[in-house]
C-alpha cells in the first residue's frame, strides 16, 4: 500500500461547487447540482481510499499540491501538482487525459510517469469511479499554483521513453472483473486492495525493473511482504507468524480503521494510511477488504513453526540486574511501554511477544523504528497519546543491536540477531537531510 514515506495529516478539500452551464429552468438546474455534487462527493471518499493525499501533499504543504520527495532506486523524485490549476496543476486534463494517466501512466504533454505512480494498480479502476474521481479533483479540490519540481535522477537514467517499454511489459490493462465463483464482499475487497488500495505497491516483493512480482492472488509473491525505502512493507497473506494467520476477522477490521490491534501497531507508512485512507473507510469497505485478504493462501515467512507464547527465559533474563547487554537496555527504555511479559499494552502500546513485525526475517522496519519513531496517528482527529519515540540520539548502533536482537530472540520469538552494522546503514540513510 505505498512508497515509503512520513505520516502526513493532510486533510481532504471536499465539496466545492461544480461549474456547468445553467440547465434550461430552476428544478433542472436543482436536480443537476445535487447530483453533480453527488459525484464530487463520491470522488472524494474514492480519492480517500486511494490515499492519493499521502503522495500529493508535502508536509505543511497545501492540498494534492505536491512537493513530496520520494525516494526510488534510481533517485529521488517530487510528486507533483494534481490540483485543478491550469498552469501548474491538472486544470487542463480532460476525463480522457485523466484516466490515461491514472491508468496508463501517461501525461497530457505524453510524458511517461515513473511507475512509483501506482498506475498499475489503477488501471483496475472502473469507468465509474474514475468518472468520480476526475469530477472531484476539477471540482472538489482548490487550485494551487505550485511549480512542479524536477527529479534529483540524473541523466540518462531520468529520460522517460524507456518507461513505454516498461509499460509494455508490466502494465496490464483492463479494470477490474468479478471473479467467478467468489461472492459480493470478496470481489469488492479484492477490487480495493489491487485497485485503488494499491497494497502491493509496498507490499509485494518487486522484480529486476522494480515491478510488482505479482498484480493479484494467482501469483504466489503477491503480498508476501516487501522492502522498499528502509521499512519492511508486512505480509499479508494468511502465513502464521509474519503475515494475519493469527488475525482474526475483527482484528484486521479495527487495524485498518485504527492503526492499532491486540498483534501490532502501524508504523513508518502504514501510519499515513491509516490517517489518510482506511479509518474513513465505510464499515461495508472494511469488511469487504478484511474478506479479501483472509482468503489469501499463506505465502513467505520464514519457515519457522507456528508462533506459541513462552515467557520463562526472557524473564529470566530480565530479572534485575538484567543480565545481557540488550537485556539491559531493554530494561531502561523499553519495558515501561512493553512491559516484563512483552505483550505491552495492546491496542495503545504495541505487543512485542509474537508480533508479526518482530518475526519477519528483515529486521529493516524495527531498526527504522526503533531509530527515528513513527509519526502519531490521528483517529477521529485526536493524536494517539504514545506514539514510539525515535532513539537515535540516545543510543549508539551497537546498544540497538543488542536490544534488538534480545526482543527478537524473546519470548520465543525465536528470530535471528540483529547486527550493529545493520543499524549503522539504515541510520545513514534515514537520518540523511534531517
Amino acid at each position: 500500500m505505498k512508497k515509503m514515506l512520513k505520516g502526513l495529516g493532510a486533510a481532504l478539500c471536499v465539496a466545492l461547487p461544480f461549474i456547468a452551464q445553467a440547465p434550461a429552468d430552476a428544478a433542472t438546474a436543482s436536480a443537476t447540482g445535487a447530483a453533480d455534487q453527488t459525484l464530487v462527493q463520491r470522488g472524494a471518499y474514492l480519492a480517500q481510499l486511494g490515499d492519493c493525499a499521502a503522495c500529493h501533499t508535502a508536509p505543511k504543504g497545501k492540498p494534492f499540491a505536491g512537493g513530496l520527495p520520494m525516494n526510488t532506486p534510481m533517485g529521488r523524485i517530487y510528486v507533483t501538482n494534481i490540483t485543478p490549476d491550469a498552469r501548474t496543476g491538472i486544470g487542463g486534463y480532460t476525463e480522457a487525459d485523466f484516466a490515461r494517466a491514472l491508468r496508463e501512466g501517461v501525461a497530457k504533454d505524453g510524458h511517461n510517469l515513473y511507475p512509483a505512480m501506482p498506475y498499475p494498480s489503477y488501471a483496475k479502476v472502473d469507468d465509474d469511479d474514475v468518472k468520480a474521481l476526475y469530477a472531484f479533483f476539477m471540482h472538489g479540490v482548490a487550485p494551487v499554483q505550485q511549480a512542479n519540481r524536477e527529479s534529483d535522477i540524473k541523466w540518462p537514467l531520468n529520460m522517460r521513453w524507456p518507461l513505454m517499454f516498461w509499460n509494455m511489459a508490466f502494465l496490464e490493462k483492463g479494470a477490474y472483473r468479478d471473479k467467478p465463483g467468489k461472492d459480493v464482499a470478496w470481489n469488492r475487497g479484492a477490487y480495493l486492495v489491487q485497485g485503488l488500495g494499491h497494497c502491493g505497491s509496498c507490499h509485494t516483493p518487486r522484480g529486476v525493473a522494480f515491478q510488482e512480482s505479482a498484480l493479484d492472488e494467482s501469483g504466489s509473491a503477491f503480498l508476501s511482504g516487501a522492502l522498499l525505502d528502509g521499512w519492511f512493507a508486512s505480509n499479508l497473506t494468511g502465513e502464521h507468524n509474519t503475515g494475519l494467520g493469527r488475525w482474526s476477522d475483527e482484528d484486521l477490521r479495527t487495524f485498518l480503521k485504527t492503526g492499532a490491534n491486540r498483534h501490532a501497531s502501524a508504523f513508518g507508512a502504514m501510519t499515513s494510511v491509516i490517517n489518510n485512507s482506511t479509518q474513513a473507510m465505510s464499515d461495508q469497505d472494511v469488511a469487504a477488504v478484511s474478506t479479501y485478504l483472509k482468503s489469501l493462501p499463506p505465502v513467505g515467512g520464514t519457515g519457522a513453526a507456528a508462533y506459541t507464547y513462552d515467557p520463562q527465559a526472557t524473564k529470566v533474563s530480565l530479572d534485575r540486574p538484567a543480565n545481557d547487554a540488550g537485556a539491559r537496555v531493554y530494561t531502561a527504555y523499553c519495558m515501561h511501554c512493553h512491559g516484563v511479559d512483552g505483550h505491552g499494552f495492546a491496542p495503545m502500546l504495541a505487543p512485542l511477544a509474537g508480533n508479526p513485525n518482530v518475526l519477519a526475517k528483515d529486521a529493516s522496519s524495527l531498526i527504522n523504528v526503533t531509530l527515528n519513531g513513527t509519526g502519531d496517528l490521528v483517529i477521529d482527529g485526536v493524536p494517539s497519546p504514545f506514539p514510539m519515540p525515535g532513539f537515535a540520539a540516545v543510543l549508539d548502533d551497537q546498544q540497538i543491536a543488542d536490544v534488538l536482537s534480545f526482543v527478537r530472540a524473546g519470548w520465543n520469538n525465536g528470530t535471528p540477531a540483529v547486527g550493529a552494522a545493520e543499524v549503522a546503514k539504515l541510520r545513514q540513510s534515514t537520518q540523511a537531510g534531517r
